[in-house]
Parts: C-alpha cells; structure tokens; sequence
C-alpha cells in the first residue's frame, strides 16, 4: 500500500480515480495548444479545491485525469467543477466547441477508482481478520 496518505483533521484516505471526459458528440476539437489550456483549468480547480492531478494527458475528442482527492469530497462535485471551469476557460481563450453550442462536454464521464493493492489481495486480508472470540 501507499505510504502517501492526506492526512486530515478526522481522517487519513488515499483516494485516487482515473477520470475520462469525452467531447460533445466525441468530435476532434482538442489541439496541443487547447490541452495545455484544460490541463492548466484543471490545475487551478485542484488548487481550489484542494485536488492533485496526478497525470494529465489527451487525443483530438478526449482527455484522461488522474486524480487524488478528499473524502469531503464527491466525485460528481470534482468532475462538475472541472468540466464547467475547463469549458469556460477553453471558450475564453478562442477556442471553438463542436458545432459552435455552449458546451465542450458530452454530459457523460468514465471514473475509476484506483489503489496500489489488487481487489483480490484485498480480499483475502478481510477474510483472513480475525474474528473475535
């Protein structure tokens, strides 16, 4: 396991998703350049909210996101702040959305949670607690 955990006032967690945002109707808009402008959004919404983007990286109709965060926070909150803040930086810097429509994002994410240890070692060490007498 991770020696790497937040440790907050109540809590320690090591939480960790890999995040998929997929253009509205997955159409080929991203340029290097207008990545470079998602990856800073992303940044400045992780200071905010107190996130770390672990990777970062992208195609033409896609970006994926790596992404340690707390438990105060849902995931539902974390990607709804980084599309809204990466959409409105993304047309703010002149960029064009797919068929000129306000939105950059489908409306739809692919998220996983991701760890160090497999599910099937963590299996085995709850089975293998031992149970009170």
């Amino acid at each position: 396991m991770s020696t790497n955990f937040r440790r907050e006032r109540h809590s320690v967690s090591d939480l960790k998703i890999h995040l998929v945002c997929v253009t509205k109707y997955r159409r080929s808009v991203f340029t290097k350049e207008s990545l470079a402008v998602i990856k800073e959004s992303f940044l400045d919404v992780a200071k905010k909210m107190d996130l770390q983007i672990l990777e970062f990286n992208g195609e033409a109709d896609h970006i994926h996101a790596l992404i340690e965060y707390p438990p105060k926070l849902s995931i539902s909150q974390i990607v709804n702040s980084l599309k809204g803040v990466s959409s409105r930086m993304y047309g703010k810097a002149g960029f064009k959305k797919p068929y000129g429509k306000d939105a950059l994002w489908s409306p739809s994410y692919f998220v996983s949670s991701v760890g160090a240890a497999p599910i099937e070692v963590l299996k085995k060490y709850i089975q293998n607690q031992e149970k009170p007498s």
